[in-house]
């Protein structure tokens, strides 16, 4: 806490960054209140200027934040906060506040590619769309989509075994679809790989 400079009127900007993508998802402000009841919660909590007082993001919306890594930056006046969003942060419905372009939009990085394809197959399941393949992945079941992830391993390694790395690439693409579809229809989260991976760099 001593290393936390709040400004003049008590406040401290927090970018927060979904964990698994990377994306950047808002930005908000902290007084010292609700900085430590995002400690001691492990929820978001902001002050808002405008309406003078605490408020805890998701408590209306159930488009909570569950904190997973906080930190400060080099001169203690700016917070990032990694989080586990649910559902849209923004209150536009969009996954990010920051949807307004002003340049060209740049490639994305595979994290967040990643994390938005994860949010597509978990809308394609609750909300099923007439003529969507993964919508008939869901439909069919578990069995079919572990079927599919075999076939895809097997044309991988196929794959592999030719000189022609974009067959390979094309190939390993098509298995990471059908294993994020395994993972959905098992109700495995992203950050639960995360984790795993991130133990295994050592």
């Amino acid at each position: 806490m001593d290393n936390i400079k709040f400004d003049e009127k008590g406040l401290i900007p927090a970018i927060i960054q979904d964990s698994t993508s990377g994306q950047v998802l808002m930005l908000a402000y902290m007084n010292e209140e609700s900085y430590k009841k995002t400690i001691e919660t492990k929820q978001t909590w902001f002050y808002s200027r405008s309406r003078k007082e605490l408020w805890n993001k998701g408590a209306t919306s159930g488009n909570t934040q569950t904190v997973k890594e906080l930190s400060y930056d080099c001169d203690g006046d700016t917070l990032l906060i990694k989080v586990d969003q649910k559902g849209p942060a923004c209150h536009t419905g969009e996954k990010s506040c920051f949807f307004n372009r002003v340049t060209e939009e740049k490639n994305m990085s595979l994290g967040e590619i990643l994390g938005a394809l994860d949010d597509i197959l978990k809308d394609r399941k609750a909300n099923p769309v007439e003529g969507s393949y993964t919508t008939y992945l869901y439909t069919e079941g578990v069995d079919k989509i572990l079927k599919k992830v075999g076939e895809e391993s097997a044309e991988v390694i196929i794959a592999a075994k030719n000189p022609d790395r974009s067959e390979l690439v094309y190939e390993a693409s098509d298995l990471i679809y059908h294993l994020l579809v395994l993972l959905n229809e098992r109700g495995v989260e992203l950050d639960e790989i995360t984790t795993q991976l991130t133990g295994r760099m050592k």
